[in-house]
Formats: structure tokens, sequence, C-alpha cells
């Protein structure tokens, strides 16, 4: 099936990696023209060779970017128009979580979260603004996490700053679907990362099985559909929102947790 992106631009934050990397990959297999930013300049250029292999590199674009660097994302995204004519298609998927309890998270440590969650999002949204106004197809598409719904005690700021975020981008979607922008979210539980795979070395069972482990995980925090989501699972996800097969669709939310979420 095509997602009719073929010859649009995207724009990709934390593609160097993970659920950003898979967005990358399946924009530029679906034809369209892709620049993603990364803070690992060292990362971000192996991304490329890896996509530089696969696909024309004159669809493609990086540049080392900090997304809470105003200045720096304004300059990243008037390169990209620059280089491919406009900006069609925003998604925001830099971010991480910070694991403590609320008694473990100081005062500066709360802002940086607030911070994170809403600037990583807020940047790079006023910067591809004005080209998304200009675009037949605008979306913006906002990668989130289960704990919007689900707070976890181990990750109390986190948490709330991703309540946070869901509601913005659901403001955002009301203030601008007259603009004829779209903007949507996914929302994700536990994802296979270079995180997991570390943990997975320091396993107590050293002949357990990369599959079993992960099972053993899923079985453990209750996921119905008994293992980890892939980041390809996700992509899809965020491919579909920002393209125009959802077209009719904003403010809106897709779960790619694989059932944990226990909300109607």
């Amino acid at each position: 099936m095509s997602f009719q992106v073929s010859g649009k631009v995207a724009v990709v934050t934390g593609g160097s990696s993970g659920i950003g990397l898979e967005t990358v990959r399946l924009l530029l297999e679906q034809g369209a023209y892709v620049a993603w930013c990364g803070r690992d300049s060292g990362r971000l250029q192996d991304s490329w060779e890896t996509m530089a292999a696969c696909f024309e590199s004159d669809r493609l674009y990086i540049q080392c970017c900090d997304v809470l660097n105003a200045d720096a994302v304004k300059q990243f995204i008037e390169q990209v128009a620059q280089r491919f004519g406009g900006v069609d298609m925003l998604i925001n998927n830099a971010g991480q979580g910070k694991v403590a309890s609320f008694e473990d998270t100081s005062d500066e440590e709360w802002i940086r979260e607030v911070q994170l969650k809403y600037f990583s999002v807020l940047n790079p949204v006023r910067a591809a603004l004005p080209y998304l106004r200009q675009s037949s197809i605008a979306s913006i598409a906002n990668v989130n996490s289960l704990l919007a719904y689900k707070p976890e005690p181990h990750m109390m700021a986190t948490s709330a700053a991703r309540a946070g975020l869901l509601n913005l981008s659901k403001g955002l979607s009301k203030e601008f679907v007259a603009a004829g922008i779209r903007v949507n979210s996914i929302l994700i539980g536990m994802v296979e990362s270079g995180q997991w795979q570390r943990r997975y070395l320091d396993r107590s069972d050293p002949d357990q099985s990369w599959e079993d482990w992960l099972a053993g995980i899923a079985r453990k925090r209750g996921i119905p559909m008994g293992r980890l989501g892939k980041p390809v699972e996700a992509a899809r996800a965020l491919v579909f929102l920002a393209s125009p097969l959802s077209s009719y669709t904003t403010g809106s939310v897709i779960d790619v947790s694989g059932g944990f979420s226990q909300e109607i």
C-alpha cells in the first residue's frame, strides 16, 4: 500500500536511531525526501550512511541539532526548505524519559522534563510552521508515551510532562486546523531499543535468547501481546498519521502498546 508521500518532504527529529530511524527508512521507501536531525554527530552520520546505501542520496539530508536550541532548529528547518523546496510533514520524535520517584526528583529535574517534552515539539513546530502553511498535505505527528494516560510512580515527572504534551498536541490541532495542518500523536508502550539490548547483555541467564528474555519482561509487565513493540511498528503508525491516508484525522492518537493500555 502506498502512503501517498512520494515526492513530499518530511522532517524527523531524533532520527538517527530507533523509532526515528525506522520512520526515516519507511518514508524513503515510500519515495519521500527526508531530513532528520540528532544531537550525536557520530550516530547521525552512521544513520546517513545506512540510508545512503539503500536510497538516492539526493533525497537525504541530515544536520546535527539540539531540538531545545530554537535558533539551531530554525536553521535546520530553513536548510531543509532550501534544499527540498519546503516542508510537508513534521514528525517530532526527539526525547527521553527520567526514571525517578517524586521524592527523588529535584525542582531542576521537573523543569528539565517539562522543557524537554514541550520544547522538543514547540521549537520544530514554530520553525516549520511557515512552510507547513504552504503545503497541501501539511501534518505534524508527535511521538508520545502511554505514560500520558498511565502514569508510573518511578517516572513521575516524565508521566506528568507526557500528559501535558498530549494536551498540547490536542490544542495545536485545534489552532492549526483552519490552516489545513493536521496534528496527531502516537502513544507508545514498551519498545525494543538499545537500552533493552544493554540490559539483555547483563541478564542473569546467559543461555536465554533475546526473544525469550523479552517475552519474560512482557509477561511480568502484563502486555497482552506477550512481547515488546518493534521500532518499525511505531514508525508505521507515525507515517500513517503524517500521510494523506489520514487526511480526515486530527487531534487524535494511535495507541501502539500491544494492548497494554487499559483505557477505553
